[in-house]
This record gives structure tokens, sequence and C-alpha cells, in this order.
């Protein structure tokens, strides 16, 4: 449950030299984001390994892939963050053991950290999803959430999945955004990152705004986010690139419209305030909120809005072969 010690270490301070040096290198701003943000990643995006986004994430796989023989025997997640993805996967019956990978040396430590206090069994990688450091025909699942727009050639990193797989094996990317969606989510999120900061200057609202030092380092990690999301994708561009790439069996789906257009006001207020000032009760209501819209998307939206003009886009694809789940 460690990482190799050949490994870097991870780097959850970068400089500001360090951060100039990266608007210019995107495979270094992906360390250097995503280092800084491993120790928070979980509370800043309300992640946790409990029911909730056990069923979140068995969810995905499922409105990805539809009914499946489970469990696969060995899965990789690519890009793994702090291992949301595959270790509630794993905890929901979808696959047994596991490894995880992603270029950012803090992230592999907290994922690896996260699967040793859930009793799972895990191992882990700092590694390029265009060269993934595993032997051809290894793993029967390999998965991924919100991880292919961070990656500089996506079609590269498909055949690399399908090279690591057994034939049969599927992969699984769910979380990437559409075009349209990131478009109207990243104004929704300006607007309201702007309109927080701004109003609790006012003195009677001063219990309500971070330090200064907090919201200056965020600004900077902003920076970089820009330079790490690298991409948005049109479903059917994905499903084109899958098949470029040699899968068989590709389809992709989208999800998310009315939740989106709630959900990132939300996560951008909570990103703007002290976390003392989010109580539970607050969380649920979000949450709880969130459920009801996604059910709205689901039985009312997709009958009316077009499938690339939800937020989140997800791909599903199978290397050729005899023993496909």
């Amino acid at each position: 449950m460690t990482v190799r010690p050949d490994d870097p270490a991870p780097n959850p301070h970068a400089t500001e030299a360090e951060v100039e040096a990266a608007r210019k290198d995107t495979k270094l701003a992906q360390v250097l984001y995503h280092d800084w943000e491993a120790e928070t990643y979980d509370d800043k995006w309300s992640i946790s390994y409990d029911e909730r986004c056990i069923e979140y994430a068995r969810g995905r796989f499922d409105a990805a892939v539809g009914p499946a023989p489970l469990p696969y025997e060995r899965a990789l997640e690519l890009g793994c963050g702090t291992g949301f993805f595959l270790l509630n996967l794993m905890q929901g019956g979808v696959a047994e053991t596991g490894s995880v990978t992603d270029l950012s040396p803090g992230m592999v430590k907290v994922a690896l950290r996260n699967a040793e206090h859930l009793g799972l069994d895990v191992d882990g990688r700092v590694a390029d999803a265009e060269t993934i450091p595993y032997e051809d025909d290894t793993f029967d699942l390999v998965c991924g959430h919100a991880v292919l727009h961070h990656i500089p050639d996506v079609e590269l990193a498909l055949k690399e999945c399908l090279r690591v797989l057994k034939p049969g094996g599927r992969f699984v990317f769910a979380g990437e955004p559409t075009t349209a969606g990131n478009f109207y989510a990243r104004w929704l999120g300006r607007i309201t990152w702007k309109a927080t900061t701004t109003v609790t200057k006012l003195p009677q609202l001063a219990g309500w705004r971070r330090p200064q030092t907090e919201l200056d380092e965020s600004s900077r990690a902003a920076a970089l986010e820009a330079v790490v999301d690298l991409h948005t994708f049109d479903p059917s561009d994905l499903e084109r690139m899958a098949s470029s790439a040699g899968a068989v069996d590709v389809k992709a789906t989208t999800e998310e419209f009315a939740a989106a257009l709630w959900g990132w006001p939300v996560r951008t207020f909570e990103a703007a305030v002290p976390d003392e000032k989010l109580t539970m009760g607050y969380r649920l209501a979000m949450y709880n909120a969130w459920l009801r819209l996604s059910w709205l998307d689901e039985n009312v939206m997709r009958r009316v809005v077009p499938r690339q003009f939800f937020y989140n886009a997800m791909i599903t694809g199978v290397k050729p072969g005899t023993s496909a789940k």
C-alpha cells in the first residue's frame, strides 16, 4: 500500500516561479495543481467512501455500461486522484483488486492511504496516462473519473488502456466535461466566486470570508486550473476517438443538466467561505437538492435536451477479444 521508492515525492507548496514555469508545461502544471489539492481534495468536492459515494460511483458505472457480469478481477484507475472512483467501485462490488496511477505523487499517496483505511487490496504508481507502466493484457477493467480532459493526447491514452487490458476487458471513463456544459459551468462559477468574495468584504459578513491568504492561494490554483483543463468533449467525438484507438462496443452517454446548473454555483460558494460555516444540515440539503435535480434530468430533461448539452460525458469500450464483460 505504498508508493514505489523510485516514484517522486509530493510537492504541495509550489513557488511562484514553479507556477510560472507550469504555464508553459502542461504536465508540470498537472503535478503542481494536483499535489497542491491532494490533501484537501476530498473535502473540497465532498468526496466520501461511504454509501453516498459508493452509490454515486456504481451509478455512473451502470449508466455507462449497463448490465454486466461482476466483479472484474483486477482493475486500474487512470488519473486516480484520491481514489474516489475505483475505491468506491470496489466497495460497490465492481472489482476485487485494484491499481491506481496518477501523474501527481500527492494524489497517489492519498489514494493509497484511503485504500488502506478501507482495507482494500490496492497498489499504486506515479505514472503518465500516455505511457502506462504495466504489461500488456494485465487488467480486466480500466476506469477513470474526470481524467481524460487533463490528458494532452486522449486517443494515445485510450490506446494505452486497450494495451494493458486483457482481451475482452473494458474501459469506463466518467465525469468528463462536455463543450456546452463546460461553457455554462465556468461562467456560473466565475459569477458566484466574484459575488461571494465581494459581498463577504462587508463588515457584517466578515465571518463568512476566508483569510485573504487562502483566497489568494485559491486564485493561484485557479490560474493553474486553466492550464490543466485541456479538453472539453462532444459525445460523438469521444465515440470516434475510442473507436479510432481500437475499441469495440463503444458508447458515450451524458448526464447532469439541471443538476449542473445548480451544482456549480453551490461548489463555488462552498470553496469561497470557511468550512465551519457549512453545517451538516446545509450539506445534506444541498445533496438532496442535487438528487432531486438529477432525477429531473434523468426522467424529464433527457427526453427534451440533446445529449451534448448535458454537463458530464461518459465513455466505455471493450478491447477486441472473446471474454468481454
